[in-house]
């Protein structure tokens, strides 16, 4: 049969094609493997990528071995080319302990170090930043190496895409972006998805380079990537690749193809990449029925073969503390105490002096944020980094909050700390979906550390509004794998975030712009840490425990001294970790609590504190659990409204009533 395809090999050698060929057979015979073992109720979910083989072969093997790549589901090219052995890609499909992510997580949703892939994150936009964090981190190095990051057409959608784009122009990354517009997006067609002839086009907008491939065309795919690869590593850029392919198959097994045009799944399959390759390979006499059939039974033995080891691990089992121990990687540094010598710092400057300190420190460690490099932040805080540690170190980003914490997580791949600064807190939720579903999961799920802090200014009192005064730490706390950190005074907010970026985890470091100028302390002149999950009793008494963090303990101290109070007082400063143990402990002595937040009530710390005290310590109260907190409202900005909403008025009464309970 002759192949309607063309294929111009004259640049290859027939040892390459023959390879080309054999890449591409190995994915199709597991997958078709795979098809079997799902019907036959072995694996729980397939999505298949037949008939788009060529992209992932072609692009994975223009790449060097540690070059990294960020594959989606339909990519198990990327994962056969990388010569993974398949029987930990059966053992992760299967949920085996034997498989990249100790059955944590299932298909392609995994990474490897070993191999120098991220695995494929189902909310799409994500992949696109985190590849320009490791592309930013390979010209930080100077390898002159390339990042390769794949999507479909669907996800270019996103928010996530742009800003990425945008941001990989800007800061000229070397990323290869690569659209697989395989003609529908589950069962929407790109018709219903996008009003422009092609997605390569878009490019022109951000000033990028870009190319139309035919994805089934394994050979101009292979040629062409490989041509752009070797120029992209010498002359660092992006470059939007869109391979024009199909999606055979359901976006899924489940979901059939019944919404596809039966004369369009003809048209496309007469262009498999795969029959048509091979018929043009026998067409040339490069490949011959024996050779073919040969090299299928070498891979169909090799299958069957991995699959039988794969088979014969045994079923995952359950370990509690296997698993609470894998949400946060192993952060043992070696703390370093303060020193004695000591100088007034106000809060602002006590973070400036951390971060200052940090940089020298970590010779590699990033600051990102809007506006931090030559205007130093809209708080000044890191006013004159710029000439002491260079823009490639503090660096302006665009506002785009998202890809910034992507290209964090990025950076963290390839071992390199980084600090966001977010403008203000209230702004994390244009990028909340990195947070809580890339940073917090990472470690969890394939081991990978996500090296990164995020500073958060935030807090009411100074007239700002509802848009940029919230303190929005619920968001977070309950989300495992972050930490959360608030301190209330310079020595603390320094020896912190000094921990923070010390700590591998992620850290959401909330800084109050209230205190930022308002309260001044001696703070040690020295590098230090405090330990996180160490709350700090700032006043011991009798009578009463106050728990608090934040602007909220200045407020609780002067009550507390206004009023003669015999309290203690306990300033949290961690929130995860949270030092119970000192809750507790105060709760037994003095029998009655009220926890103060600045945040509003409902759904707060203060109400899982609460919990936790009546959980533990209901034998040794004599009154119910207080709380206090704002007023359920957003935050207004009249300073008459703000001064009512924010819960200092309500404190004073609330502890009295406790006290004569």
């Amino acid at each position: 049969m002759n192949s309607p395809m063309s294929f111009e090999t004259s640049n290859l050698s027939q040892e390459m094609l023959i390879q080309l060929y054999q890449s591409m057979l190995k994915p199709r015979l597991i997958e078709e493997k795979m098809l079997v073992l799902l019907r036959q109720g072995k694996i729980s979910k397939w999505f298949s990528g037949i008939g788009q083989e060529a992209i992932s072969i072609g692009v994975t093997l223009s790449l060097q071995n540690d070059e990294f790549i960020l594959p989606m589901h339909r990519n198990l090219g990327v994962f056969t080319s990388r010569n993974i052995p398949l029987r930990k890609l059966f053992a992760q499909w299967q949920g085996k302990l034997e498989g990249f992510s100790k059955g944590r997580e299932r298909s392609f949703h995994f990474g490897t170090q070993e191999y120098k892939i991220v695995g494929m994150i189902s909310h799409l936009g994500p992949q696109l930043g985190i590849a320009n964090g490791i592309a930013l981190a390979e010209v930080l190095k100077n390898t002159n190496k390339l990042t390769a990051v794949f999507t479909g057409e669907g996800g270019t959608s996103e928010g996530d895409f742009h800003e990425a784009l945008n941001v990989a122009s800007v800061w000229k990354l070397p990323v290869l972006f690569c659209i697989e517009n395989n003609g529908y997006g589950l069962s929407t067609p790109i018709s219903e998805q996008f009003n422009c002839e092609n997605l390569a086009d878009r490019a022109l907008g951000y000033g990028m380079e870009s190319h139309i491939i035919d994805g089934n065309n394994v050979v101009d795919v292979y040629q062409k990537v490989n041509e752009i690869a070797k120029s992209v590593r010498v002359h660092p850029r992006p470059v939007l690749l869109e391979f024009k392919t199909f999606r055979v198959r359901g976006h899924e097994e489940a979901s059939g193809t019944k919404y596809v045009p039966q004369e369009l799944l003809d048209f496309w399959a007469a262009k498999d990449p795969l029959e048509n390759f091979r018929a043009f390979l026998k067409d040339q006499n490069i490949l011959c029925d024996e050779v073919d059939i040969q090299i299928k039974e070498a891979i169909v033995h090799e299958i069957n073969e991995e699959l039988d080891i794969a088979r014969a691990y045994p079923e995952i089992s359950f370990n509690e503390e296997n698993e609470i121990s894998d949400v946060y990687a192993n952060s043992e540094f070696k703390l370093v105490h303060p020193s004695e010598k000591t100088k007034e710092l106000r809060f602002v400057d006590a973070v400036s002096e951390a971060l200052d300190q940090s940089m020298e420190r970590f010779p590699d460690l990033v600051l990102m944020g809007q506006d931090i490099a030559e205007y130093g932040g809209v708080f000044k805080i890191t006013e004159g980094f710029v000439e002491k540690y260079g823009k490639a170190r503090v660096r302006n980003t665009p506002i785009c909050e998202s890809s910034i914490i992507e290209t964090a997580y990025g950076l963290s791949v390839k071992g390199i700390k980084s600090v966001v600064e977010l403008q203000f807190s209230d702004f994390v939720t244009s990028g909340f979906n990195p947070v809580v579903n890339v940073l917090a999961k990472s470690y969890y799920r394939w081991g990978q550390m996500s090296d990164t802090v995020l500073r958060m200014p935030c807090g009411a009192g100074v007239g700002a509004g509802p848009f940029h005064s919230q303190t929005n730490e619920a968001w977070f706390f309950k989300t495992p794998g972050l930490k959360v950190v608030y301190p209330a005074f310079p020595a603390d907010a320094k020896g912190l975030l000094a921990t923070a970026i010390e700590d591998p985890n992620p850290v959401i470091f909330f800084e109050h712009k209230m205190l930022y100028r308002s309260v001044r302390e001696n703070v040690p002149t020295d590098y230090y840490h405090i330990p996180f999950g160490k709350a700090n009793v700032l006043k011991s008494g009798n009578d009463i425990t106050v728990v608090t963090y934040g602007a909220a303990v200045h407020w609780v101290i002067e009550i507390v001294q206004k009023e003669k109070i015999s309290a203690d007082l306990i300033d949290l400063r961690s929130l995860i970790p949270l030092d119970t143990e000192t809750i507790f402990e105060s709760v037994k002595k003095t029998n009655r609590v009220i926890i103060v937040q600045e945040d509003t009530l409902f759904g707060g710390l203060a109400s899982e504190i609460s919990a936790l005290i009546t959980e533990n310590c209901f034998q040794y109260l004599d009154a119910p659990v207080k709380r206090v907190g704002s007023l359920e409202t957003p935050v207004p900005f009249s300073k008459t409204l703000e001064d009512n909403f924010l819960p200092i008025n309500r404190i004073e009464k609330a502890m009295k009533e406790l006290l004569l309970f």
